[in-house]
């Protein structure tokens, strides 16, 4: 008799167990999937990839685009443009003086780009439209009064098509994607270096498969950090 009662307890069991994960799991079912990020920050951040979103609608326009392989840019002319590894790209043109802080002028060509005749070449698109001190971080290459040289060693660039994790993996991030949040801007188009030109630009979300490498853009950031000596 107990051995029957206690079959019975537990078949009662596992029938309450059952309606209680049932009735659960029906309930989670119908939550909303949608869940408001709530800020509790002090500071508004701007999330990381916002701005390849906000110029998506040019992807499709760029994979239809025809590759002009006489006057498309390689990363010899990208790294030569900079004065080490990291730094925002100098400007290799003359520049009016009147055409300083403030001023939107630079975005008459670098906001879309396009070829220019006079250097045979195709205007870089900024990846930042938004910040029109482009002098703030933009300097002229060939300053006469204002800058002399320094000491800072060139550091070589990531070289590509080395920096995948696995074979077959996407290849990962080499730089630090600060004001480079929009990929297309280096990565498609006309203006791209040809060796780092994306095959797929209509797919937009770039970091869902391609992850920031961070110990090499911080082995990279070594040779420009303050060491504190005992």
């Amino acid at each position: 008799m107990r051995k029957r009662l206690g079959i019975i307890s537990l078949f009662i069991i596992l029938f309450i167990s059952f309606i209680t994960v049932w009735n659960y799991s029906y309930q989670t079912g119908k939550e909303e999937a949608y869940v408001p990020v709530e800020n509790s920050k002090e500071y508004f951040t701007i999330p990381s990839e916002s701005e390849v979103f906000k110029r998506s609608k040019y992807a499709l326009d760029y994979s239809n685009m025809p590759v002009d392989e006489n006057h498309q840019r390689s990363m010899k002319t990208y790294y030569k443009n900079r004065a080490f590894y990291g730094a925002p790209p100098s400007i290799p043109h003359v520049v009016e003086e009147k055409q300083t802080i403030g001023d939107a002028s630079c975005l008459q060509c670098h906001e879309n780009g396009g070829f220019v005749e006079k250097f045979k070449a195709y205007t870089p698109v900024t990846p930042h439209p938004e910040l029109v001190n482009c002098k703030q971080c933009h300097v002229a290459q060939k300053e006469q009064t204002l800058f002399k040289t320094g000491n800072f060693s060139v550091v070589t660039g990531p070289e590509v098509g080395v920096n995948n994790a696995l074979v077959s993996s996407p290849p990962v991030i080499p730089h630090h994607i600060q004001l480079r949040e929009n990929c297309l801007a280096c990565h498609a188009g006309p203006s791209a270096p040809k060796e780092i030109r994306v095959t797929h630009p209509e797919r937009v979300n770039c970091r869902q498969c391609h992850v920031l490498n961070t110990k090499a853009t911080v082995d990279n950031m070594q040779d420009f950090m303050r060491k504190i000596e005992n």
